[in-house]
């Protein structure tokens, strides 16, 4: 099964969401916080990852909204 994982990217001076594996981006926007918000949505819907890249670009955090049958306990939220 082909996952729908979503990465929070920097792009140019503004940030962009972007379905792993294509090539167009499914929205540009100024603010972190907005294409944060825009991402998290989409993995809820797609049961996917989210990969929250720096704006150095390297994975500085990720989020999973898939059905683990042993998630962990994760205390940040």
């Amino acid at each position: 099964m082909k996952k729908n994982n979503q990465h929070v990217i920097p792009l140019g001076t503004g940030w962009a969401v972007k379905k792993e594996g294509s090539k167009k981006f499914t929205i540009i926007t100024d603010k972190k916080a907005d294409a944060l918000k825009v991402g998290r949505q989409i993995a809820r819907n797609q049961n996917s990852e989210l990969f929250i890249h720096g704006s150095d670009g390297k994975i500085q955090d990720k989020d999973s909204y898939g059905k683990d049958p042993h998630p962990p306990k994760d205390k940040r939220y």
